[in-house]
């Protein structure tokens, strides 16, 4: 009996990892019914980790936080005896903005440190923070503060939410903070500041204007400043403090976190290792097959690890952009677009769980036996 895991990212604006995991299986089974197929939906630290450790046996535990823009929302954290798997993006995310309007001065993370704060009184001692698709560039100003830690001008007042409220700051007081063991999962590693930094990579992407980066950047400066007088070290340039707008660097800085590559992580979480014994193939994808997929991105790590192991690995993508040789030199055996079976690309998002059921007869007729 052939045996195939199946680790998807997701198909992001058209289809969940869950999903992709399941039109594939389902279009494995129909062209080799005797095929045992292990599904395992991925993520890379960004939108979907918590559905990943869900997925994998985590419970997921509903809460009420506050949105990017001060808005309460409902959202909530995987929990797997004292390890909380929180996600930054399904609370401080591009997606969850009102009405989509972006927030580029204003948003904020403090929502994520309500969650955390959530899972500490649940008796979590533990917090995988996965950070991507961020909509704020606050420094992780709101996620310490949603621990307990007070921002605070010159005349004591508690600033208002966002980075550029981060230029007014005089005090920060981490006296009330809560402490907690965390490692944070990314697959940026970007500094805080300056031309590689948070606000001039990723603050365009949420709506910054030039003007508004600058201010940023140097709100973010002064916030570095502060807290390296606070705390005595200095991570500004630290690899992944830009991360998440450089909710990254709070997390170094202040809570003392571990910086660890998101798929790294989401991959012992969801004990992908242990999924690869006696497997015959693995197939991995996600929605954009190209240059970023080799930086750092889940189908990359998962091609990786099964490499190691001696396994073949096939991807399935909307699109693939990569030669042959980039392919193979990355340890895939093969790519698959579904612009192969539909050219039409408005249909390709349109029906993305029936095409891909369809191209995974085609990978079983080239890679499954029974």
């Amino acid at each position: 009996m052939p045996r195939v895991v199946i680790a998807p990212d997701k198909f992001k604006g058209s289809l969940s990892a869950d999903r992709v995991a399941e039109a594939i299986a389902a279009g494995l089974r129909r062209a080799v019914p005797s095929v045992e197929v292990l599904e395992c939906p991925i993520a890379d630290g960004g939108d979907g980790t918590v559905a990943a450790a869900v997925a994998a046996g985590f419970e997921h535990i509903p809460v009420v936080a506050t949105g990017p823009t001060g808005e309460p929302g409902r959202t909530g954290y995987a929990r797997r005896g004292e390890t909380a798997v929180v996600e930054l993006a399904a609370v401080s995310g591009l997606s969850a903005l009102p009405g989509g309007r972006l927030a580029p001065l204003t948003a904020s993370t403090l929502g994520v440190g309500e969650v955390i704060h959530e899972a500490l009184n649940a008796g979590c001692r533990r917090v995988v923070l996965g950070l991507g698709g961020s909509s704020s560039t606050d420094g992780g100003a709101g996620l310490v503060r949603g621990l307990g830690a007070r921002l605070l001008d010159a005349e004591g007042n508690e600033l208002p939410d966002g980075g550029a409220a981060l230029r007014d700051l005089a005090t920060l007081d981490l006296s009330g903070l809560r402490r907690v063991e965390m490692v944070v999962a990314s697959d940026v590693d970007n500094p805080l500041l300056g031309d590689h930094g948070a606000a001039a990579v990723y603050g365009p992407q949420k709506g910054a204007t030039a003007a508004d980066v600058a201010l940023l950047d140097s709100a973010l400066a002064h916030f570095a400043e502060l807290v390296a007088e606070r705390t005595g070290t200095d991570l500004a340039g630290a690899p992944g403090a830009g991360a998440a707008g450089g909710t990254g660097f709070a997390a170094l800085a202040i809570l003392g976190a571990t910086f660890r590559p998101g798929i790294d992580v989401v991959l012992e979480l969801t004990g992908f290792e242990d999924k690869l014994a006696g497997a015959d193939l693995v197939i991995t994808g996600e929605g954009s097959f190209d240059e970023q997929t080799l930086r750092g991105k889940g189908p990359a790590g998962i091609a990786a690890a099964a490499r190691a192991r001696g396994i073949p690995v096939v991807a399935v993508a909307g699109r693939v952009t990569l030669a042959r040789d980039d392919l193979s030199r990355h340890g895939f055996a093969a790519a698959y677009s579904l612009l192969e079976i539909e050219p039409d690309l408005d249909q390709c998002l349109a029906r993305p769980a029936e095409l891909l059921e369809c191209l995974a007869t085609k990978v079983a007729a080239e890679w499954v036996t029974g």
